[in-house]
């Protein structure tokens, strides 16, 4: 989740002038760029907790102390309240905390994967130069393994408090969205308001297939659920005002202009963040806000601020903003990562593979595609699909994507081009277990029902 606030003051004067915020985000295909964000949870190597933010007795550290040895040259810290909440890096690069301490990066944006990797690379040696002295260690998984709900320590931002609050009005498992979920995206660039839209709707329609394939939490409490991924599960019934994937997306006439007016009107607010202080306006309407009738005096007038702000708290399985982030991910493994960054560039990147994506998606059906959220979660690669399984759909978007990347040409030093990162889900694709299916077997298997060695294993 994002940190505070752009401080951009011009009020809101028409739905066109938020349009235009986000048509700032279309550029030529030759400047087109890949961030990949991911998250990880913290544990004290020695017991497993969670760690809180201040030092703890007994502890040699806690989550700040980790942010504050992170704070190299080029990195600035980020506070809320005089705490430091996250640091902000070259190139646009940013680290920042999730409700319960889960430590994200936001990755740069980069020219190809190969670069991502190195990314990836460089910012795990930090952390475990910083965090292991502290008796840290961090395990990218989709959902806790181990913690209940009142394990989990929050963190000192003003944004969450309001959330935290508000989550139970709306459904039964924000809190645990918030507090016991990691996710991996990564955030892709579009050259024009027609481009946007055929790459929100095939990402949108294929983002159930991203969520068997990385599926990477079957454990809550220690336990084995029944489900794959836990984290997508948690988001069958957290906000479905601001979730999942809206019709709204696929009606005719779709572009800048009838997101805006969705995010407006239809997405509650959280907040408005006003002289460092976040103010609470959960439940409110933006649409009020833009009008004047919020009802919060110190709030004042809707700023583009607000608004950049605002659409930071859409959460659906996509979202868009000046580019568009691929949301249906559980955090896993440093080849698992790379390959949903892989998979989404291969895909959306080259015009003759998203012609093709697209073309599939409008084959199989949106409402089809849609309907497999709802289930991917518990069945993941098994889930049937026309006749087979999901497996049978992930063989043809990949024989895209590798086309795709393929197109691209970006090699690394040994002469390798980007379809190297597509293997793992390769192997899925050919009846290979995936992550959570390896977890299982490890459960059944040699940990004989005991899941306290999984952080230890899935560490970065």
């Amino acid at each position: 989740m994002s940190n505070p606030g752009e401080t951009d003051a011009t009020p809101i004067a028409s739905e066109r002038q938020l349009a235009d915020y986000l048509a700032v985000g279309c550029k030529p295909v030759t400047a087109f760029r890949l961030g990949t964000e991911h998250e990880k949870f913290g544990f004290y190597t020695n017991d497993l907790a969670v760690p809180a933010y201040e030092r703890e007795e007994g502890r040699l550290g806690g989550i700040r102390a980790v942010l504050e040895g992170l704070t190299e040259p080029g990195w600035a810290p980020i506070t809320d309240s005089g705490n430091v909440i996250g640091l902000t890096g070259p190139d646009n690069a940013a680290i920042s905390l999730e409700p319960a301490g889960q430590l994200e990066l936001s990755g740069a944006p980069l020219g190809d994967l190969h670069q991502t990797r190195a990314e990836f690379e460089a910012h795990f040696t930090d952390v475990r130069r910083v965090a292991g002295p502290l008796g840290i260690g961090f395990a990218p998984v989709g959902f806790h393994p181990l913690a209940r709900r009142e394990d989990m320590r929050w963190m000192p931002k003003g944004r969450y408090g309001i959330m935290r609050a508000y989550m139970p009005k709306v459904g039964t498992r924000g809190l645990d969205m918030m507090t016991r979920t990691c996710t991996v995206q990564v955030n892709l660039d579009y050259a024009s308001e027609a481009d946007m839209v055929d790459k929100l709707r095939v990402s949108l329609c294929l983002q159930p297939l991203a969520t068997a394939l990385f599926a990477n939490s079957p454990f809550v409490e220690g336990k084995p659920t029944g489900y794959l991924s836990n984290r997508a599960h948690a988001w069958t019934d957290t906000d479905g005002d601001r979730s999942g994937i809206p019709e709204v997306f696929f009606e005719d006439g779709f572009g800048f202009e009838r997101y805006v007016r969705w995010v407006v009107d239809s997405v509650p607010m959280y907040f408005v963040y006003r002289h460092s202080r976040y103010i609470d306006a959960a439940g409110r309407s933006f649409r009020a806000f833009i009008d004047g009738r919020l009802g919060i005096p110190e709030a004042g007038t809707a700023t583009m601020g607000d608004f950049a702000d605002h659409i930071t708290t859409v959460f659906t399985d996509v979202r868009l903003k000046r580019y568009i982030e691929m949301r249906g991910a559980d955090a896993g493994t440093l080849e698992m990562m790379l390959a949903q960054s892989a998979l989404w560039v291969g895909l959306l990147y080259d015009g003759a593979a998203l012609a093709a994506a697209k073309a599939l998606v409008a084959r199989h059906g949106w409402r089809d595609l849609v309907a497999l959220r709802g289930q991917v979660p518990r069945s993941g690669m098994a889930t049937p699909w026309r006749g087979g399984t999901l497996r049978d759909l992930a063989r043809e978007v990949l024989a895209i994507a590798r086309d795709g990347l393929a197109a691209r040409g970006r090699k690394n030093v040994a002469g390798e081009d980007e379809r190297i990162y597509l293997a793992p889900l390769e192997a899925i694709a050919a009846g290979a277990p995936n992550q959570a299916e390896r977890w299982l077997e490890r459960y059944y298997g040699p940990w004989r029902g005991d899941v306290s060695a999984m952080l230890h294993e899935a560490a970065i």
